[in-house]
């Protein structure tokens, strides 16, 4: 058997530089003050010896571990079925990767894991977190908070622990919704259905409320309750057509539950769109163009929230910077307002103290509708 090499030492690298180990470790650990000639020197060494810092110790200097915690408050069998997890965390990933940190991701299949998962980030393993697909009963706000970990949400924030201001990346729900049924009454259909997220979460409340906003509230045997899986759009589209048979249009809160819809249909021998128009919601490449029809859908860009969060919990953007809506909640704006798109050429943007990035959202037609 070979031996393995000894580990170059900070000792080493300093006796090759010429240089104390105090300066070595200044220059390891990206402190100022240290003269530009010998952190070639110490730069040079350590290319030759092919020194790694130790990561422990570097954190006890630095008081940093170069790692962001990711957690999906959600089971593991919805997170890798669901493509649109594998989008945001690929956003992470990539803007973690290019700021040389790691991802360390954290799932909760239960209540019980979220004690867990506190009392991990108040362990000092990570600088910061990353939280998303929270419900609004959801306790790990509070836990996180206690916790004292930096943390952006991914969505609009629903609930009031007493922690003072969020920081959160979401896309304009609210604004999204009112365009595809827009787009669904100026087809010629007038008996709109919408097909819900769990109402649990934010998104998926004001998607509905995007959708009242068009037709009201004069029908509400139109809307049925579905989960964001496809499963969820199967089971209520064959709710909506025995309660409404003469609907002529579908909302979907996101493509998952359309493409459950779209088969439920056809099954009920009802033709897209020629009967029953169908609008989905996300825009997810590997769902609306293998619908069969391809799905119109509402467009949000999933990985570029994840990688805006990212930028975010670094201190690389701010509301501002990333050219958000910034602050106030999508949900809060009423009709009338400008729809999903932003302001128009030349329209200053409002900002308000929260620290929101909301990002807009467009319509994608295809042959569903």
């Amino acid at each position: 058997m070979s031996e393995t090499a000894p580990r170059p030492t900070l000792e080493a690298v300093a006796a090759r530089a010429g240089v104390s180990r105090a300066t070595v470790s200044r220059v390891v650990n990206g402190a100022a003050g240290v003269r530009e000639a010998l952190v070639e020197k110490v730069r040079r060494a350590v290319e030759e010896l092919g020194y790694v810092p130790n990561q422990a110790a570097r954190s006890l200097v630095t008081r940093r571990h170069d790692a962001v915690a990711v957690v999906v408050a959600e089971p593991e069998s919805r997170v890798f079925a669901d493509p649109f997890f594998a989008l945001q965390l690929r956003g992470i990933s990539k803007e973690l990767t290019a700021h040389d940190n790691q991802l360390v991701l954290l799932l909760t299949e239960g209540r019980e894991d979220h004690a867990r998962v506190a009392r991990y980030l108040a362990g000092g393993h990570v600088d910061g977190a990353l939280v998303f697909s929270l419900h609004l009963d959801d306790p790990l706000p509070a836990l996180i908070r206690r916790a004292g970990v930096p943390t952006v949400f991914g969505g609009r924030p629903g609930w009031d622990d007493g922690g003072g201001e969020v920081r959160y990346v979401d896309s304009d729900n609210r604004g999204g919704a009112r365009d595809a049924v827009r787009h669904l009454a100026a087809l010629g259909r007038t008996r709109v259905a919408h097909i819900t997220g769990p109402l649990d979460q934010t998104s998926a409340a004001d998607r509905l409320a995007g959708y009242r906003d068009v037709v009201g509230e004069a029908a509400p045997g139109l809307v049925a309750r579905g989960d964001f899986t496809p499963g969820g759009g199967e089971r209520a589209m064959r709710e909506l057509l025995d309660r409404c048979p003469g609907l002529d249009a579908v909302f979907a809160a996101n493509d998952l539950s359309a493409a459950g819809a779209l088969r439920v249909l056809r099954e009920r021998g009802r033709r897209v769109p020629e009967d029953v128009a169908v609008v989905g919601f996300d825009d997810m490449l590997p769902v609306a163009e293998q619908t069969d029809p391809a799905l119109t859908t509402v467009r949000q860009d999933i990985e570029e929230m994840g990688r805006l969060m990212t930028r975010l919990l670094l201190g690389l953007d701010g509301p501002a910077e990333a050219g958000s809506t910034g602050g106030s909640p999508a949900g809060d704006r009423r009709p009338g307002d400008r729809p999903a798109g932003g302001p128009a050429p030349g329209e200053r943007r409002e900002r308000t103290p929260a620290s929101g990035i909301v990002l807009p959202t467009t319509l994608v037609r295809r042959a569903s509708a």
